[in-house]
């Protein structure tokens, strides 16, 4: 997908709704554990619900490895169904993955080639020739962690080396890289005091945002800085959403509390 592909489903749906299918099974509703496949059923109820309310869906891809070839499985489905009856939704594989050149196109491949995926979340420790293998892949995203909302962030990505900090220098010299117009960046919403001077560096790029919701990151705060002429936010809510409900009705509730994070969202959007 193209990025002006996802900027014409943002103003068409009035939302810039990322919504994460990061599936528990302790956390589905219990009738649903009877099924041959509980996690793909679970998704595809949710995913027909919250469609039309949402531009994005990120599975977490460790809640799929978790459960070994079943999850995997279950991830496989999930993303072909998606691409199949809904190809207008941009779709974010968030594997956190990052490592030597020739094993980072193997992840590229499997994530963008074999599940064709729009965009995969990656690490950039180990710098730009583990990360340009992603970048190479024409009208597809690697989405760079940069200033996360966990509490750890703080570990590192705020620490400064040589007078700026760490995350600035990954936002700075990153742009230097190979097809790096093909880069979006994961900035937490806990995070959003800190916008200002992230759109100073990347004033275009889009950001993925996770934290609004069951993290504490509020919405409004996080859009003040953060929009740019192009929306250029996806912001993601995951437990908030999906599990609304434990009932039968579980996937109304989803879509319920979608559509309050999408009027909000459409509210703020008519005030541009």
């Amino acid at each position: 997908m193209t990025t002006k592909q996802l900027i014409e489903q943002i103003h068409r749906k009035k939302s810039f709704l990322c919504i994460g299918l990061d599936v528990d099974l302790n956390k589905i509703p219990e009738f649903l554990l009877k099924e041959e496949d509980p996690i793909f059923k679970f998704n595809k109820a949710i995913i027909d619900a919250t469609h039309h309310l949402c531009v994005a869906y990120k599975p977490n891809t460790a809640f799929y490895e978790a459960y070994g070839l079943k999850g995997w499985k279950a991830l496989e489905k999930t993303i072909h169904y998606l691409n199949a009856s809904y190809p207008e939704i941009f779709t974010i594989a968030d594997a956190k993955r990052g490592d030597i050149g020739n094993t980072s196109s193997r992840y590229a491949k499997a994530f963008f080639e074999d599940l064709a995926f729009d965009s995969m979340t990656v690490a950039p420790y180990m710098g730009k020739d583990s990360v340009e293998p992603f970048l190479a892949f024409e009208n597809k995203h690697t989405i760079l962690l940069a200033l996360t909302s966990n509490e750890g962030a703080f570990d590192f990505q705020t620490k400064k080396i040589d007078g700026k900090e760490l995350y600035k220098q990954v936002l700075e010299t990153s742009k230097s890289w190979k097809n790096s117009e093909n880069l979006m960046y994961v900035i937490g919403a806990t995070k959003a005091e800190y916008l200002k001077e992230i759109r100073q560096i990347i004033p275009n790029s889009f950001l993925l945002v996770p934290g609004v919701g069951a993290q504490g990151g509020n919405l409004q705060d996080f859009c003040k800085y953060g929009l740019n002429k192009q929306i250029g936010l996806l912001v993601n809510s995951s437990r908030g959403i999906i599990y609304a409900s434990k009932n039968k009705g579980f996937a109304k509730a989803a879509a319920l509390k979608a559509f309050e994070v999408q009027q909000e969202m459409e509210e703020i959007l008519n005030q541009l």
